[in-house]
């Protein structure tokens, strides 16, 4: 599991959970909805407004994280051997047990999101954001020591994804004391992206190469580039971003008709041919019409 597949796929799921994100965080920013309780109603009734209600997002992270748990278990030939018969006995795959584990939260934090918006009386949002930055917690722990031996390429590429999950630690730390800012969740949007992209990058750069040739730990420029290519990445990524929400602003402003009406709320104004002649000016006050009285009949001939 710590091959290119390793790497791979949890970068493409943690990019792809990021994109939706994006989406709903830009939509709740233009439509000044709230990011917890949205304020669309069910549009049908029965079978259709319980599906409605459905946490499709705890549902995908709780069917990826048991997809990857299987696929480590599978992915050795001799199993997941926990402890050697040698004597003295060791302990096997460390870095396969430590995959396993962060796939295992994965799923549990599924659960709990499934069980706080479906099974719950109440929808419960502090259990949610206490088992995400939870979660983050111990993988930070399982990120540090995973690269316990790791030297040059390998050490600089994992210290980087570190420093992301670091950060993204803090943000949902925050998030517990509010968590429905719109800013913290458009960071944790960004973190999501960065960890995704960056670990697509760290397999090709660590198991397939683009140019065919192994990258050189003892070279000072491969390290160098690491980190220039990371540099790209947050630059990439804070583009998508913005072009997520100017395609969301653009079809927002398309289909929404509340776009369309705005002109009448508007002062209205009397055409001829030549254009507008006069725009109607707010009521004045009886003091002011008795006043424009007094001036018009003293100007009367």
């Amino acid at each position: 599991m710590g091959k290119f597949n390793g790497h791979f796929y949890p970068g493409l799921y943690l990019f792809s959970y990021g994109l939706y994100q994006a989406t709903v965080v830009f939509k709740a920013m233009i439509v000044n909805d709230s990011l917890l309780y949205s304020a669309c109603p069910p549009r049908n009734k029965g079978i259709w407004a319980g599906l409605w209600k459905i946490s499709y997002g705890g549902l995908i992270k709780m069917v990826t994280g048991s997809i990857l748990t299987v696929y480590v278990v599978f992915c050795l030939d001799d199993g997941m051997v926990f402890v050697d018969r040698e004597v003295p006995p060791r302990f096997m795959y460390p870095k396969e047990w430590q995959h396993l584990t962060m796939f295992i939260l994965l799923a549990l934090n599924g659960c709990v999101d499934v069980m706080s918006n479906n099974l719950l009386p109440q929808r419960c949002v502090l259990l949610e954001k206490g088992t995400v930055a939870l979660t983050f917690y111990v993988l930070l722990m399982l990120l540090v020591s995973h690269v316990q031996g790791s030297a040059g390429v390998e050490l600089q590429t994992h210290s980087l994804l570190i420093m992301v999950v670091f950060l993204m630690m803090l943000v949902l730390t925050i998030q517990l004391w509010a968590p429905d800012a719109v800013h913290l969740s458009l960071i944790e949007t960004f973190l999501f992206l960065m960890m995704g992209s960056w670990l697509v990058q760290v397999g090709f750069i660590l198991y397939r190469p683009v140019s065919g040739y192994p990258w050189q730990d003892d070279d000072i420029s491969d390290i160098m580039f690491i980190t220039t290519f990371f540099c790209w990445h947050v630059m990439t990524n804070a583009l998508c971003l913005l072009g997520i929400y100017s395609i969301a602003s653009l079809w927002h402003r398309c289909h929404s008709p509340s776009w369309k009406l705005t002109a009448s709320t508007e002062a209205p104004y009397y055409m001829s041919p030549e254009g507008p002649v006069y725009e109607l000016l707010p009521e004045v006050e009886p003091s002011e019409k008795d006043e424009q009285a007094l001036l018009l009949s003293e100007s009367a001939p």
